[in-house]
């Protein structure tokens, strides 16, 4: 009985948070951000507005998906532990990341009109880009085979993270492709140009 009534609470927690981003994205896209209230948008889900602020912490956030609690820390910890080769597990995690964050084609053609609509919205996606970029830097040190130095650790995130980004293109063209596919493909591409 207990894991059916954790599974609905999931379930329902699941579907208050895309319920959340759905409307947030919509409203982006009708009015840019400054266009409606917190709200005005719990309203339209009907939630209270401290049930959004125990999933988002901010509009922009619910527009981008972002959650608050994001626990990736078993991925992180296996990544740090791992035995494999450094650039390897550092697309496992990223692989790992990405499923759990189960985007479709149609999140990324929301987010396209939010960002249309709401340039500023972009440049905070920027934002949390670099920061997470900072983070995987400082995970990347936390490895026992990490370069010796600050200026590789640095490389192995900024390469990866250029490597990333069509991949990430690739799979909001068209959905139906498989992710691991898409970034291992172009990594694999990424190796050879540095072998040359």
């Amino acid at each position: 009985m207990g894991n059916s009534a954790s599974s609905l609470r999931e379930r329902r927690a699941a579907a208050t948070s895309l319920g959340l981003q759905t409307e947030a994205r919509r409203l982006t896209a009708e009015r840019g951000l400054s266009g409606f209230t917190i709200e005005e948008l719990c309203s339209e889900v009907g939630v209270s507005r401290r049930t959004f602020f125990n999933y988002f912490a901010s509009k922009e956030n619910a527009v981008l998906g972002i959650p608050v609690h994001s626990d990736t820390t078993d991925l992180e910890d296996a990544f740090v532990a791992g035995t494999g080769a450094l650039v390897d597990d550092f697309a496992e995690l990223h692989i790992a990341k990405w499923e759990r964050l189960d985007l479709k084609s149609t999140d990324a053609e929301a987010l396209g009109r939010a960002f249309d609509r709401e340039p500023r919205l972009f440049a905070h996606f920027v934002s949390l880009a670099a920061e997470g970029e900072q983070h995987d830097i400082a995970l990347v040190r936390r490895r026992p085979d990490a370069p010796d130095d600050d200026l590789r650790t640095e490389a192995v995130v900024r390469v990866f993270s250029a490597v990333v980004r069509p991949a990430i293109f690739a799979y909001f063209a068209d959905d139906s492709q498989d992710f691991r596919t898409l970034l291992l493909s172009r990594l694999d591409a990424a190796r050879s140009v540095f072998s040359l």
